[in-house]
């Protein structure tokens, strides 16, 4: 009991210091955040996502899929692998061997029920198949896919929420169905699908916002026809907390996989800030909190005095809408779509949710249990209602809230005051010079291999997110460089160049991408070049970069996995090395080259005589070089570690020297 106590208090010291972060009023912590009661608690008592708070435990639900959201959040922003394991065990239990869902065990899926709730978990399927690759994640998700271009529609060209509510749209069937459809459309290379997806999100704004208070009723009926409906709008009644809270976490899911090009982004981007701006309006100034009829508050002044978590009039602060609330807001000033001034919020609802709702054993209370419009027994929408729905504790819709709003925290925590100055900044990485491309298994092909796109072993994607939580923009640079592309470009990532082995048709550097990345390093640019072994890079071309430099790449193979053994593969970090790792990390590099310095280059670390990092301060820009391309997700995600190494920790510290020297 003591040590839970302790952990709890531990917790709660850790988040006090990244409120004092975010608001500016502290160093930023570097430090990896303490074990997450909450998440302990998960991955014990409900193994392989088995929820013992839901009528089927382990059965394909929404219930299931927003606690995998979660916990995929929370293994992206600290490189758990056991928590990847645990979301593909959880597939697993639904998804078989040819790629069919199966519901509810046996029972199958209920194609003509048309329930947007049955497409929710497809974002963790979507996520498995794009680590694993393995075509019958593919094929459950096309499945889904294929569902939604099935739903019923209102005359208005909105999706009904089921089968059994005809016309009606519900604000959580946002959050069901578009985040999955956009991640599928960016899978999948269906881009112009991700036209229906934010036409439905307009249309909610459209039919469901007040314009006195910017808040979103919680239903529309097209036809008027259900009770709980307006006779002239259509709408409930009420604002229900949580119904507001997946929208919200739907524009920013969908922002996020949503191409800058796309000419409906400014009309969502818009959407999302007018919605969040609402939503702050009705924060709790006491707690930081959300209630459960979002603008019904304290309904006496005595309570709105004493903060009271709940009223007199019944109303009260609800778990889930303030964990989905913080989530959103925290990701929209990452993202770039609403201003900094944002964080101040979401550091206020975070504080209020981890003193209100965090028991020190991992229980996450306060969570409303259900609630809906209509149906049997028959639901009425009113504040009576709503205020009178059972609460309880370890809900996974709360729990899964309260992950994604974690993860957020986690990434703000390590950015601190430097995402202002970072914040929209772009990072290229090269898809050039490393062009090669896989089979897709739809038939197409697309780039990999060390993309910040690729989630698979061979990606960047994890790399990628390291730089996103600063709330800079990652790219791809599929041509030679040239001044304009590199025009506004904070930081360029040049890895592994091609050998004919690897790429029929290999793109060499030449001289005119040479002196477009020269003039642009010395104007200020960040140039990271990432190298390998001899085996599997070029290097006579990519020295007359790197040479420029004062960095010579040497062509030989070092650091070799000999026996299946990766003991010849680690690289030992001390503390303090090269200004840029304060702690001490032991980094798996296998298969590497070595580097001659001379001129501008110094070296970082110097592995039994060779130099594998160094750095090059040349005119007003940097040039950081390693002799592996490293950070890549095979060894970095934690799903393979294979001496217990931590290039997850050893890249969020050579990230964050890189963004600062982009920052500046």
């Amino acid at each position: 009991m003591l040590i839970a106590l302790l952990r709890g208090e531990w917790m709660r010291m850790f988040w006090a210091g990244v409120l004092m972060v975010v608001s500016g009023s502290a160093a930023c912590a570097q430090d990896a955040p303490p074990p997450n009661p909450v998440l302990e608690r998960v991955l014990r008592q409900w193994p392989a996502g088995k929820i013992d708070t839901t009528r089927n435990p382990g059965g394909w639900s929404y219930e299931e899929g927003v606690l995998l959201d979660g916990v995929i959040a929370e293994w992206r922003a600290t490189g758990d692998g056991r928590l990847f394991k645990y979301v593909k065990d959880a597939v697993d239990a639904s998804v078989d061997k040819s790629g069919t869902i199966h519901m509810y065990g046996d029972k199958p899926f209920p194609v003509d029920g048309h329930s947007m709730d049955d497409i929710e978990m497809g974002r963790a399927d979507l996520v498995v198949y794009r680590v694993t690759q393995d075509p019958r994640y593919y094929t459950a998700a096309k499945f889904l896919h294929d569902q939604m271009k099935l739903q019923p529609k209102n005359a208005s060209g909105g999706y009904w929420h089921k089968q059994i509510y005809p016309d009606q749209m519900w604000l959580d069937g946002a959050y069901m169905s578009e985040p999955f459809m956009a991640g599928y459309a960016r899978t999948f290379g269906q881009d112009k699908e991700m036209e229906e997806v934010a036409t439905q999100l307009l249309l909610i704004n459209t039919k469901m916002r007040d314009r006195k208070t910017g808040l979103l009723y919680h239903g529309w009926d097209e036809s008027k026809k259900m009770g709980w409906a307006d006779k002239k709008t259509g709408l409930s009644p009420e604002f229900w907390g949580r119904a507001m809270g997946w929208y919200a976490m739907a524009l920013m899911d969908v922002l996020e996989h949503m191409p800058d090009s796309d000419p409906q982004r400014a009309a969502v981007e818009d959407v999302a800030r007018r919605t969040m701006n609402a939503v702050v309006k009705v924060q709790d100034p006491a707690t930081g909190l959300w209630w459960q009829v979002l603008d019904r508050g304290a309904k006496s002044g005595a309570d709105a005095k004493a903060g009271a978590e709940k009223t007199s009039a019944g109303n009260y602060l609800e778990a889930s809408a303030s964990c989905m609330f913080v989530y959103a807001l925290a990701k929209g000033v990452r993202l770039g779509v609403l201003p900094v001034s944002y964080g101040a919020a979401a550091a206020r609802g975070w504080a209020g949710v981890q003193s209100h709702f965090v028991k020190p054993d991992g229980t996450f209370s306060g969570t409303v249990k259900v609630a809906g419009l209509g149906g049997t027994p028959y639901r009425s929408g009113t504040y009576e209602y709503y205020v009178g729905e059972a609460v309880g504790d370890n809900d996974s819709k709360g729990v899964g809230s309260y992950l994604l709003a974690d993860s957020e925290m986690i990434q703000r925590a390590r950015a601190g005051e430097l995402m202002e100055k970072a914040r929209d900044k772009t990072v290229l990485v090269d898809g050039w010079f490393n062009s090669q491309m896989r089979k897709t298994v739809d038939g197409r092909e697309e780039p990999f291999h060390y993309k910040f796109s690729d989630d698979a072993n061979s990606g960047y994607s994890f790399w990628g997110r390291m730089f996103q939580q600063y709330g800079m923009r990652t790219e791809t640079l599929s041509h030679a460089p040239r001044a304009e592309d590199l025009k506004g470009v904070a930081m360029y990532v040049l890895p592994s160049p091609d050998i004919p082995a690897l790429n029929p048709k290999p793109n060499y550097m030449d001289g005119p991408s040479g002196e477009a990345i020269e003039a642009w390093v010395k104007a200020g640019g960040v140039l990271v070049l990432m190298e390998n072994d001899a085996e599997h890079s070029e290097f006579q071309h990519f020295n007359s970069l790197s040479e420029r430099f004062g960095i010579h790449y040497n062509a030989v193979v070092r650091n070799r996995e000999l026996n299946n053994s990766y003991e010849n593969t680690l690289v030992q970090i001390p503390a303090g090395t090269g200004g840029i790792f304060h702690d001490a990390h032991k980094a798996l590099e296998k298969e590497i080259c070595t580097m001659t310095l001379s001129g501008p280059a110094k070296a970082v670390l110097v592995d039994k005589g060779d130099v594998v990092m160094a750095v090059a301060h040349f005119g007003k820009g940097w040039v950081y070089a390693n002799a592996d391309p490293w950070i890549y997700n095979e060894y970095t995600d934690g799903r393979k570690l294979p001496l217990d190494e931590d290039n997850f920790a050893a890249g969020q510290e050579l990230t964050r020297w890189l963004v600062e020297k982009a920052a500046k």
